[in-house]
């Protein structure tokens, strides 16, 4: 696969600009019927446990923060998870992890599949997560910042009785670090790793390690970003952090600091990795083979690195 699939991200000054979700609609609460019986058409998607699949990839760190949160909740039971190839080629996410590499569930070869079925004049980039109605097969969302939002607050009665609280009543310093997160640390180590001019590149690598400096004093004298609570930004970090010395660091550009060279912020990912509902989600064959195998204009020769060594995580 390769990083051509990026070229309608690629800006002319050289960054990098995600694209959108296009699937936006939510499971809800307050949803009483099914695709297409609502006022004027609209889809509406109830809370139905059993009803919906969960697809992510095990590389992806934007589809890691919904089986993490998925876990934590306990709604395992609730929401089935099909885990697509780590590997993708032209056409995209495969089921070839399954028997007859098709989705046991959904029957189908590729996540595009349920895509086009859902919009046949979709011709972006097929994402995960994604979260599938198995009663009409099409997709109710890739919207994976509000995926794991609804998780917490719509699915709130099939919580398991000691599932964590994510969510703060008073959300405002959560949304704001949530922000801040995504733009400099999340997004923006592939703003570095993607960029085609040197410019867009030092821009990103900048701000992505400016707001690394932040945190790593942030996290001096607490163990969440919050204060002693775990809550969904904590997610939304981890799953940058657990793939930044595999990855990011050499095959993205970003090498002015390993994790492991960040005091607070190295403790702060071990802490998280050794709390249950963390660390067994991690894969590392899966997201070291992602990224080097299918990025080829940035590792032509597809070498696979065979560190670092894992066991750092626990040690």
């Amino acid at each position: 696969m390769s990083a051509g699939q990026f070229v309608k991200e690629s800006a002319p000054t050289g960054e990098w600009k995600r694209q959108g979700n296009r699937f936006t609609d939510r499971i809800s609460r307050d949803s009483t019927s099914g695709p297409g019986e609502g006022p004027d058409d609209q889809r509406r998607w109830p809370v139905e446990p059993g009803r919906y699949r969960l697809v992510v990839s095990l590389a992806c760190p934007w589809a890691h923060r919904s089986v993490i949160v998925r876990r934590l909740l306990g709604l395992e039971d609730a929401i089935s998870l099909a885990i697509v190839d780590p590997i993708r080629d032209d056409r995209g996410w495969r089921f070839t992890l399954d028997p007859a590499g098709r989705d046991p569930v959904l029957g189908i070869e590729f996540l595009s599949d349920v895509y086009r079925r859902t919009d046949p004049s979709y011709d972006g980039r097929v994402t995960v997560p994604a979260i599938v109605d198995t009663v009409s097969g099409l997709v109710v969302t890739n919207d994976y910042p509000q995926i794991t939002l609804d998780l917490s607050t719509e699915w709130t009665e099939h919580h398991r009785p000691d599932a964590p609280r994510l969510i703060p009543d008073d959300r405002a310093e959560m949304d704001q670090l949530i922000d801040d997160i995504y733009r400099d640390v999340n997004n923006g180590v592939y703003r570095c790793g993607f960029a085609t001019t040197q410019e867009a590149y030092e821009a990103a690598y900048d701000a992505l390690f400016a707001r690394l400096d932040v945190l790593e004093e942030r996290l001096a004298d607490r163990n969440y970003l919050l204060g002693d609570t775990l809550s969904e930004v904590d997610i939304r970090l981890f799953t940058t952090l657990v793939r930044f010395d595999a990855v990011y660091h050499g095959h993205f550009k970003c090498n002015r600091n390993k994790l492991t060279e960040f005091p607070n912020l190295w403790a702060y990912a071990r802490r998280l990795y050794q709390r249950p509902g963390f660390g067994e989600t991690v894969d590392f064959d899966h997201i070291k083979r992602h990224y080097y195998l299918t990025h080829d204009t940035i590792n032509p020769n597809r070498i696979v690195p065979k560190g670092p060594d894992p066991r750092v995580w626990t040690a």
